[in-house]
């Protein structure tokens, strides 16, 4: 092969000047490209308003959401009397359980004597007629208000007794966060920073002696003020109540619900009354009555939750198993050069378009509708979808497929079933196989969306967490428990897969 030197080259670019000359695309088309790339970038921050979403986000709040997965919340409330005792009470299920006395909230009692009145007695029987009918009351006309003589006086005089109340409080938000209660006055500690209320029950305003900082809001003067202590919670400053709402990190209660006889108690403890303690309950064993109290903690409900979660795999299963048996026939209805019959590959192409066209949520809305909630309504929707999409596919591989080896089957006589036997299914039931192994896989996250709307499965225990806006920290458990799933459905499916394709990864 001889090469030319570069005097040939210019004799041949000067009596043919064309043909060495790139066009401008050839010169031109990694700018071309790239300017295509940053316009539509542009054009779609602009028309899906990019910058002013992000400008306008709470990120505070987001950030709030995420720590509501791995925390939890503590919530005493501090109310204040109009005599300036107060109480701290706390949530009927409250994490802490009954007779929560936590060593981050300071309370200082005192024992102080209370004036009420007493409730209004009865008239006596002795007392005349008509001062018992003598006035009524509107909002009961049937009984008799008017009193006289001793009646009247016992029913006036005021009840005296002696209680014991909260004076101060002083809650521990975190190092260097503080919020000292008192009965007229509340002082925010943060980070150096001193913020001091005073609140007015009579005229139920609370008003900040000093402009407030950035951590702390208040909408209008004499209204509630909030205040964020970050990661650790935030209070809620009213006239005659403060809301502490206190963070921890982890799941509380995730073993043994405040109801268990095990609540409260170390891991050694557990494990100390399950092997060697004398039985809590007669009835049972300390290991019964433990996976007893676990199984149907209320709080976290695993038993349902693992069942709602077998209930989504079965789902995905059983829908895309039926659906691989259906379209396995059709897609040989649907293949040109398997079944020659135009009209009949159309009708069954167009019935394959027309399961897969709508999605997956929508037929299981329609299924739902149909059969009512539960995994009956979502298997169909699998099963709908997925055989229009696997038909489609297996059609589209059958019309791929080497001709050759069917006509080599075809010329020894074979019978035409022998042909799609021995001279097809040799070349297309390895990557049929995987396809449908790669479906369950996508099907069993399809399952926890489609479960969402009614049709069963961990999807609406997932939904139903959410709506709550309190329990994220169950919508991480069951996250997690999906993703534990995916991950062993995606390595079974891969193994598989490889084995199938004869690949190795």
């Amino acid at each position: 092969m001889q090469t030319m030197n570069m005097s040939e080259l210019e004799a041949i670019a000067a009596r043919h000047p064309g043909i060495l000359q790139r066009s401008v695309w050839q010169r031109f088309k990694v700018g071309f490209i790239a300017g295509g790339i940053l316009l539509y970038f542009v054009f779609a921050w602009w028309f899906f308003s990019i910058g002013k979403v992000v400008t306008n986000a709470n990120w505070s709040i987001a950030g709030s959401y995420l720590a509501d997965w791995v925390s939890y919340e503590v919530r005493p409330d501090i109310s204040i009397a109009a005599d300036g005792a107060m109480e701290i009470t706390y949530p009927r299920f409250d994490p802490l359980g009954p007779n929560a006395n936590p060593d981050w909230l300071k309370a200082t009692r005192e024992t102080v004597s209370r004036t009420s009145e007493a409730p209004a007695l009865a008239p006596s029987a002795s007392a005349p007629a008509a001062a018992k009918s003598s006035s009524f009351s509107f909002m009961a006309p049937a009984a008799p208000t008017g009193q006289t003589g001793e009646t009247a006086a016992e029913a006036a005089s005021p009840e005296v007794r002696s209680e014991e109340v909260v004076t101060q409080a002083v809650v521990e938000m975190g190092s260097g966060r503080t919020v000292e209660i008192m009965p007229d006055r509340v002082i925010l500690s943060r980070d150096g920073e001193t913020v001091m209320l005073d609140l007015d029950g009579a005229r139920d305003t609370v008003d900040a002696t000093a402009a407030l900082p950035d951590w702390a809001e208040q909408r209008q003067p004499g209204a509630k003020v909030v205040a964020s202590f970050g990661l650790t919670g935030w209070v809620e400053v009213q006239a005659d109540k403060v809301k502490i709402r206190k963070r921890f990190f982890g799941w509380e209660n995730f073993f043994f619900d405040t109801d268990s006889a095990f609540f409260g108690k170390s891991a050694g403890e557990v494990i100390g009354l399950i092997f060697v303690g004398e039985r809590l309950d007669p009835a049972r064993s300390n290991l019964s009555l433990a996976w007893n109290d676990i199984l149907y903690n209320p709080s976290w409900q695993h038993l349902d939750v693992w069942t709602k979660l077998l209930q989504t795999i079965v789902m995905a299963f059983i829908g895309t198993l039926f659906a691989m048996i259906i379209a396995f026939p059709l897609s040989f209805l649907a293949a040109r050069n398997i079944f020659r019959n135009r009209l009949a590959n159309q009708i069954i192409k167009r019935f394959f378009d027309f399961q897969r066209s709508v999605d997956m949520l929508i037929w299981a809305l329609f299924f739902t509708r149909a059969f009512g909630p539960g995994p009956l309504a979502g298997m169909s929707a699998i099963f709908f979808t997925d055989t229009g999409t696997l038909g489609k596919l297996y059609a589209e591989a059958l019309e791929n497929i080497d001709d050759k080896q069917r006509e080599g089957v075809k010329s020894v006589g074979a019978a035409p079933l022998a042909v799609q036997r021995f001279g097809v299914l040799p070349q297309v039931l390895p990557l049929f196989a995987s396809q449908a192994l790669y479906f369950w896989e996508s099907n069993t996250r399809s399952a926890t969306i489609i479960g969402a709307v009614g049709a069963g499965g961990i999807g609406l225990k997932l939904w139903e967490a959410m709506r709550t806006n309190s329990d994220w920290e169950n919508v991480a458990y069951m996250v997690l428990l999906i993703l534990i799933v995916v991950f062993v459905f995606d390595g079974i499916s891969n193994a598989l897969r490889s084995r199938l394709m004869g690949t190795k990864h």
